[in-house]
């Protein structure tokens, strides 16, 4: 931690962190249906002590900003996703709660339902809905809606929906997951026909009973082939406007980040 008196730390250089964002799959018992979750750590200094949290750390000398966030999320969750894909650095002026200047790199990934299961809490450590938040440390409540403006704006992307739904899966379950990102119903027939006529989807032959229901045809997306890219995914996004400020880009300007996935 840099040393000095708050005079000379608010006129230093900025603290530079990192922050992790997981969302993952789950049912939610009161809601009878599968919803996003993300663990939160409960803070045991200031500021904000006792207060909820992304998972985060400094970043370490001779550390990269991925062994970084890794290693933030270990010591929280002991969860170590495939991958971490940088979303954004985040550092208003009075994001530190004390007016020190504070930059945070952050960190997300997706993990599906099968390794969801087991999501349990731990010391400080608790999995939260994303409907049912706390009220957050810091600006995280805004660091979380931004993440999840750009999962909605990318879930018609077969790399980030397959890494929710699997790499096989019905169209009915695939519907459950848009749902789920969502955080709304979704006309099932009008998914299905915009889902099949994407181009992005084929049918493996295979079939999958599923409750009561007739079987399935069981379908996963094309290799190598984006296809016509469906309007759900531009529907499912938030309106920048209620992201708040701390999203913007100072410049005005529509960012250029990289895709959910690294694959």
């Amino acid at each position: 931690m840099r040393q000095g008196n708050v005079s000379e730390r608010k006129a230093g250089p900025p603290q530079v962190g990192v922050s992790v964002i997981i969302f993952a799959l789950a049912p939610r018992p009161d809601a009878g249906r599968e919803e996003l979750w993300l663990p939160l750590v409960r803070r045991v200094r200031e500021p904000f002590k006792g207060q909820w949290a992304l998972p985060g750390g400094d970043v370490l000398a001779g550390r990269s900003l991925e062994w970084s966030a890794y290693a933030a999320l270990e010591s929280t969750t002991n969860l170590r996703p495939g991958y971490l894909e940088q979303l954004y650095a985040f550092g208003g002026p009075d994001r530190s709660g004390s007016a020190l200047p504070m930059v945070s790199i952050v960190y997300w990934a997706l993990i599906g339902s099968a390794q969801a299961e087991d999501l349990r809490d731990g010391d400080n450590v608790r999995w939260f809905a994303e409907s049912a938040l706390p009220g957050l440390a810091f600006d995280h409540a805004s660091v979380i809606a931004f993440a999840l403006d750009r999962l909605r704006s990318r879930m018609s992307y077969p790399d980030v929906a397959s890494k929710l739904v699997g790499p096989r899966f019905t169209l009915r379950r695939l519907h459950d997951v848009y749902e789920a990102i969502a955080g709304r119903s979704l006309d099932l027939g009008n998914f299905r026909r915009k889902m099949l006529a994407s181009g992005q989807l084929e049918d493996t032959g295979d079939k999958l009973a599923e409750g009561r229901h007739r079987p399935a045809a069981v379908y996963r997306y094309i290799p190598g082939v984006v296809g016509r890219k469906t309007t759900w995914g531009m529907r499912l996004a938030a309106s920048a406007d209620d992201l708040g400020t701390a999203c913007a880009r100072p410049d005005g300007a529509a960012d250029a980040l990289s895709p959910l996935t690294t694959d």
